[in-house]
């Protein structure tokens, strides 16, 4: 019996004991570890670089609308439509919007997440990682650009058809089906 009972605490405190190490790891992540990766990964200058990177398949979009659309549009559009692009996006308030994102990470990431994440953006490949992202999400933005000015036209093509059999439809229902005379 006292065997038993021993067994029993033994088991016990190690059930505990592994479980209060499980618990720092598994703890919701503080402000400041979300704070520690976002000041790993550069945040505020992830996000400055991801602007610039988007910004010239931007700017090669609302070229091509302009081409497109010239004879609708003034001859000064395409420089004023950059220019409130580049002066949106100059405008936000990327510290408030970086901040907007703790509680956001904290609901997703524990401390040990945040502990590793920390780790492998701190290393050799985690800062490749976050050099090149810019660089490859404006190439991918600008491969599929035309994949998505094509798919939108043809949304629009379809949206346009859909309404004008609605309201035909719409029409045909207000009108009577036999038209009564006066005699």
């Amino acid at each position: 019996m006292k065997k038993l009972a021993c067994a029993l605490r033994f088991y016990f405190a190690f059930a505990l004991l592994s479980a209060a190490q499980q618990s720092a790891t598994d703890a919701p992540a503080s402000r400041d570890d979300v704070a520690r990766y976002m000041q790993v990964v550069n945040s505020r200058d992830r996000v400055n670089k991801t602007i610039n990177a988007m910004s010239k398949p931007m700017h090669d979009m609302i070229h091509q609308q302009y081409l497109q659309n010239s004879d609708k549009l003034p001859a000064d559009f395409e420089v004023r439509t950059n220019q409130k692009l580049d002066q949106t996006s100059k405008d936000l308030p990327w510290d408030d919007l970086l901040q907007t994102m703790v509680p956001i990470y904290q609901k997703h990431f524990t401390k040990g997440d945040i502990d590793a994440l920390v780790a492998f953006y701190g290393g050799p490949t985690g800062q490749k990682v976050l050099r090149e992202m810019p660089a490859i999400t404006a190439e991918l933005i600008q491969s599929m650009m035309p994949m998505l000015q094509k798919n939108i036209e043809s949304m629009n093509h379809a949206l346009t058809q859909e309404m004008t059999a609605m309201m035909k439809e719409d029409g045909s229902k207000n009108q009577p089906a036999h038209p009564q005379s006066n005699q």
